[in-house]
């Protein structure tokens, strides 16, 4: 029996293909990639701190000459402020989205791996605890007793979103250890754990790969709340603060609460879409078109 393999140019000829089957990931990869850039790019074309008063207050967009977004009611710059919020979103959403995967796929995996025993009953019951737990409030609870930081932000966010995945990862890991290959290494001999780490992990993580988009939009959106209730890094600008701080002048200044409320909206739906984009591409029915 011989195998094809694909020559380089075939294999990036053939991701290509499957990538144009999925509009919807490409238009999030590029709304993902501009707040990328527009998050890197802040310290040098707005250099020194956002919060700082740059002008006279209350200044709406186009009335202002070097402040194209205009100003908030302190008299700050709001297009500098909403490329540092970029910063801190996807900051937070990074850190708490990778502690979410590394204690969800862990869990998940020997859970899995393991079910049916007393060791899976026991992970199971700990991941229903925390399921059972409102997350937003105890999200607040980690940051009033850690106090409010990047770090206390991203552990709260990152503490309250793994049960998903381990859910997740285990009913995977369930189906793989069930395969031929795996009853296959058992029977050679291979010891458990090297069995997942070689085998169970690797076939398990494509779910985690579509989820891990969606995780990381609803802990965006789950920062930009607690910044609202004014439970954020008091040194950062986010668009959660600035949200909060514009309801204040809601009616006479709409532009402060709907110019970062916009820039959560593109973010969350960048990632949204890659997420249905990575689902189109992974899903079984669709890969052999």
């Amino acid at each position: 029996m011989t195998v094809a393999v694909l020559s380089p140019p075939r294999r990036v000829s053939a991701g290509l293909r499957r990538l144009s089957r999925s509009p919807s990931l490409l238009i999030g990869l590029l709304l993902l990639a501009a707040i990328i850039i527009c998050a890197i790019i802040a310290p040098w074309l707005f250099p020194g701190d956002p919060r700082e008063m740059v002008g006279a207050p209350n200044q709406w967009p186009g009335t202002a000459v070097g402040y194209p977004l205009g100003t908030d009611m302190m008299g700050r710059d709001v297009m500098a402020q909403l490329f540092y919020g970029a910063r801190a979103s996807l900051s937070i959403g990074l850190i708490a989205t990778a502690l979410s995967l590394v204690s969800g796929v862990a869990i998940g995996v020997i859970a899995g791996y393991f079910a049916s025993t007393w060791l899976d009953d026991v992970l199971m019951r700990f991941t229903e605890v925390f399921l059972t737990m409102p997350r937003l409030l105890f999200a607040i609870a980690i940051i009033l007793v850690l106090g409010p930081t990047l770090l206390s932000l991203s552990l709260a966010l990152g503490a309250t979103s793994w049960p998903q995945i381990a859910r997740l990862v285990r009913a995977e890991a369930m189906k793989i250890r069930e395969q031929d290959f795996i009853r296959a290494a058992s029977t050679i001999g291979l010891g458990d754990f090297r069995i997942i780490f070689r085998h169970v992990l690797p076939n398990s993580i494509t779910p985690v790969m579509v989820a891990s988009s969606v995780l990381i939009a609803q802990i965006i959106l789950s920062e930009a709340s607690l910044s609202f209730l004014g439970l954020g890094d008091p040194s950062l600008v986010s668009w959660g603060g600035m949200v909060g701080a514009g309801r204040e002048v809601l009616r006479t200044a709409w532009y402060m609460a709907a110019l970062p409320g916009l820039a959560i909206f593109i973010t969350v739906m960048s990632f949204m879409l890659i997420g249905n984009g990575l689902n189109d591409i992974f899903n079984p029915r669709l890969a052999g078109k």
